[in-house]
């Protein structure tokens, strides 16, 4: 089968586009990485080539070693992903260590997979380990409301999850576990890349401060699914906070109560207070 003919593919460009239509990726912003299925690389694995150098991750994540991701490139526009696919994304091989990478497809002319590739291994191999590696997308987004609570709300979890929850009723049903918030720090390294996968451990999200969002996910609509819903709350704070500063009425605890007992859900007890 010919790679842009399979179904993951197109489910990846599919996603990055919609991404982009959105308006969360500006310029070269974001990146989107996926955990490749077996029987997915075995059916195009005709198409690989592995006559490209071993890279340095830059960090080991030996749970990941021989698996195969699809990846955005370093520099690369999500606008023009679907346009000319083979040289804005690639297909990467993780070695038997966990401590290298080989481009097997894509990413022609000299180009690289992202900047943020540390980051997305390292959860990668923190929500395959957690979900009993039903989690398979990481997705990483500048979607503007998100960013503008970063300045306005205290930078913890407990802040964010609630101001998010209160904002549409089906938040905490989509994600029950809450939101986690990085602090500001230097984008593209490790020290981020392991504050965010030790958040990645309670939540699906992660919201890194004046910079964006990271989601994870099992495919591409439930985690594009999950970036949609946080940014469009987000979008509901903002406009609610540029017309009075203070809410008049809101969700309570105890209908938060009341909806979790209704879903079955378990809403963790400090994000209530």
């Amino acid at each position: 089968m010919k790679i842009l003919d399979a179904e993951f593919i197109k489910g990846y460009i599919r996603m990055a586009n919609d991404g982009w239509e959105q308006g969360w990726h500006e310029r070269n912003g974001g990146n989107l990485t996926y955990r490749i299925k077996p029987e997915e690389v075995e059916s195009v694995k005709e198409n690989f080539t592995y006559d490209r150098e071993w890279m340095a991750i830059g960090t080991s994540v030996p749970t990941l070693a021989g698996e195969y991701f699809i990846t955005t490139g370093t520099g690369k526009y999500f606008r023009n992903i679907i346009l000319d696919p083979e040289s804005n994304i690639g297909i990467v091989e993780i070695d038997e260590k966990g401590e290298n990478y080989r481009i097997v497809w894509g990413l022609i002319n000299g180009s690289r997979p992202t900047s943020e590739l540390p980051s997305h291994l390292m959860n990668h191999e923190v929500k395959k380990e957690v979900s009993g590696g039903k989690h398979r997308v990481i997705y990483h987004a500048h979607p503007a409301n998100v960013i503008a609570m970063t300045f306005v709300l205290p930078l913890t979890d407990e802040a964010f999850t609630r101001e998010i929850w209160e904002m549409v009723t089906e938040c905490p049903v989509v994600f029950p576990e809450g939101i986690g918030v990085v602090p500001w720090m230097v984008c593209g390294g490790r020290d981020i890349a392991v504050e965010t996968s030790r958040l990645m451990r309670k939540y699906n999200v992660a919201i890194w401060a004046h910079h964006g969002m990271f989601c994870s996910g099992e495919d591409f609509d439930i985690t594009f699914g999950l970036m949609h819903t946080v940014e469009k709350a987000a979008e509901i704070f903002v406009k609610v906070r540029s017309m009075v500063p203070e809410k008049r009425q809101s969700i309570t605890v105890r209908n938060f109560k009341d909806l979790a007992k209704d879903f079955g859900l378990d809403l963790p007890e400090r994000f209530l207070k």
